[in-house]
C-alpha cells in the first residue's frame, strides 16, 4: 500500500491536515505546540486510490537531552523511512525560519520524494507570501489552508497521480482492540510488544501517550487493529488542554472498539481509578479482558495469582465476566495469549440465539425449575427474543409492569452465560 508521512516543525498544522485528508478527528488539534508525539495513521480511499497517511510529532532537531523529543524524532524518522511520499508542512505566517531550512536539508538527506505544503494560506491575499518557499529548491508549491479546506483538492490530485489504481479492494474482517488504563501501567509497552517494534513512545513518565494510536497486526491469518490510548486520569488531575483532549479521545476510542484490554499494574494492585475505567468499558458494552501487567516485578509464590484475582474480583464485581490474565509486556510473558482471548471474546459478541431455541431453554431449565428465584416464576414471562448482538441484548416480554429485581436479572444473565457462553462479553436484558 502507498504510504504518506506528514512532517514538519511543531504547530504548523500537520494534525489539522491529517484530519482533513483522512476525514477523521483522530489526531489531536490545539494551539499548544507538541500535542502529537506518536505516529498516528489511517487508511483512506479516494475514488479508486487507496493509501495510508501518517501524522508525526513536531520535529525539533536539537540535542537537549529531552528523552521525549528524541523519541519523537525517532518516530518521525521511522515514518519517513517507511513512506513513499512525504508532505513537508510549513507555516506561511511565520515565513522561512532556520528550523524549516534544517528540516528541508534533513529530508533531502533521506532521499525521499516530498511535496512542500505551505499551510495557513487562509485568504488569497497571503498566497503570494508562499512564493518565498521556492528558496528551498522545489519546483512546485502547494499553498493550502487545512483548517478552511483551501487548496486541499489540488494537493490530493497531486498525491493521487503517484498512487496506483486498485482494481479491487478486498474487505477483510478486522478485530478492533482498544488498550485502556490509567497512566504508566504499560499500555504502550504492551502495544510495542505485540508489534515487535517501538510503534509508540515509551518512557518512565506518566502521560507519554497523547493521541489514540492505531496499528494493524496480522497473526496466523487473523487481522487486528490495535488502538493505544492515553492514560485516563481522575477528573481533578487533568489540568492542561492536552491532557483533557487525551482523555476525551481515549474514551471515544472505546466507541470504535470491539474488545477492550483494561491494563492494570499487578505490582500496585487494583485501584479505584481502574474500576472507574473498567466501568467505562462496561457501560459502552465492550467485551473486556483485564490485563495485569508487570508480572515480572512481583515477588511470587504458588498462591499469588489466586490472591490477586480474588482481590480484583472483589473490587470490580460488575466485570465478573471479564477474564484476567497476568502478563509482562517487558519480557513478553503470555502477551500473545492475549490475542487468543481477544478472538474468543470477539466471536462471543456476535453469538445470536434463535428465538425458538432460546425460549425452549429458558422454559425448560430456568422459568419452570424449582431452584429458580420465586420472583422469576411469578413474573409471567411470555417469551424472550434476542434483539441484537455486540453486545448480546435480550428482550423479555412480560405480563407485569414491575421491573425485575437486579438479583433476578443477574440470575437470568448467568443462566444465559452458562448455556451460550458470551465469553468476556456483557449481556444486556430489556423488559417490555
Amino acid at each position: 500500500m502507498y504510504r504518506i508521512a506528514i512532517v514538519g516543525r511543531p504547530n504548523v498544522g500537520k494534525s489539522t491536515l491529517f484530519n482533513r485528508l483522512t476525514q477523521t478527528r483522530k489526531a489531536m488539534v490545539g494551539n499548544q505546540p507538541g500535542m502529537t508525539r506518536d505516529r498516528v495513521s489511517d487508511i483512506v480511499q479516494w475514488d479508486d486510490k487507496r493509501c495510508q497517511i501518517t501524522d508525526t510529532g513536531g520535529l525539533l532537531l536539537r540535542e537537549d537531552g529531552d528523552p521525549i523529543l528524541q523519541k519523537i524524532l525517532q518516530q518521525a524518522e521511522t515514518a519517513i523511512r517507511q513512506a513513499d511520499l512525504v508532505l513537508f508542512v510549513v507555516d506561511v505566517r511565520s515565513g522561512i525560519i532556520p528550523l524549516d531550512k534544517i528540516l528541508n536539508v534533513f529530508l533531502r538527506e533521506h532521499g525521499k520524494e516530498y511535496l512542500l505544503v505551505v499551510n495557513k494560506v487562509d485568504v488569497s491575499e497571503v498566497e503570494s507570501q508562499a512564493l518565498q518557499f521556492f528558496a528551498f529548491g522545489v519546483k512546485k508549491l502547494f499553498p493550502i489552508s487545512a483548517e478552511h479546506n483551501r487548496g486541499i483538492e489540488t494537493l490530493k490530485d497531486e498525491v493521487g497521480q503517484r498512487i496506483a489504481t486498485e482494481k479491487e479492494t478486498v474487505e477483510r474482517e478486522e478485530v478492533r482492540v482498544a488498550i485502556i488504563g490509567r497512566p504508566n501501567v504499560g499500555k504502550s509497552s504492551l502495544l510495542n510488544r505485540f508489534l515487535g517494534e517501538e510503534r509508540v513512545i515509551v518512557a518512565d513518565l506518566p502521560g507519554t501517550t497523547r493521541d489514540s494510536v492505531d496499528s494493524q497486526l496480522e497473526i496466523e491469518g487473523e487481522f487486528y487493529r490495535l488502538i493505544d490510548t492515553a492514560g485516563i486520569r481522575r477528573k481533578g488531575k487533568t489540568n492542561s488542554q492536552t491532557e483533557k483532549l487525551s482523555v476525551i479521545m481515549a474514551r471515544k476510542s472505546l466507541e470504535r472498539a470491539d474488545v477492550v484490554l483494561l491494563v492494570i499494574d499487578a505490582v500496585e494492585g487494583m485501584t479505584k481509578l481502574d474500576a472507574i475505567i473498567g466501568g467505562y468499558a462496561d457501560k459502552a458494552g465492550k467485551s473486556t479482558i483485564i490485563v495485569a501487567n508487570k508480572w515480572d516485578l512481583l515477588h511470587r509464590d504458588g498462591h499469588t495469582a489466586d490472591r490477586l484475582e480474588k482481590d480484583f474480583r472483589s473490587r470490580m464485581r460488575f466485570l465478573q465476566y471479564a477474564p484476567l490474565i497476568f502478563v509482562s509486556a517487558k519480557t513478553g510473558q503470555r502477551v500473545l495469549k492475549i490475542l487468543k482471548l481477544v478472538k474468543q471474546a470477539y466471536q462471543a459478541r456476535y453469538i445470536r440465539v434463535p428465538t425458538a431455541k432460546l425460549n425452549d431453554f429458558l422454559s425448560r431449565e430456568v422459568f419452570e425449575m424449582p431452584t429458580s428465584p420465586s420472583a422469576l416464576r411469578e413474573f409471567k414471562v411470555k417469551y424472550v427474543t434476542q434483539a441484537r448482538v455486540a453486545p448480546p441484548t435480550f428482550v423479555l416480554f412480560t405480563g407485569s409492569s414491575q421491573k425485575l429485581h437486579f438479583s433476578t436479572e443477574r440470575f437470568l444473565v448467568n443462566q444465559l452465560r452458562r448455556n451460550y457462553g458470551f465469553y468476556a462479553t456483557p449481556v444486556r436484558l430489556m423488559q417490555r
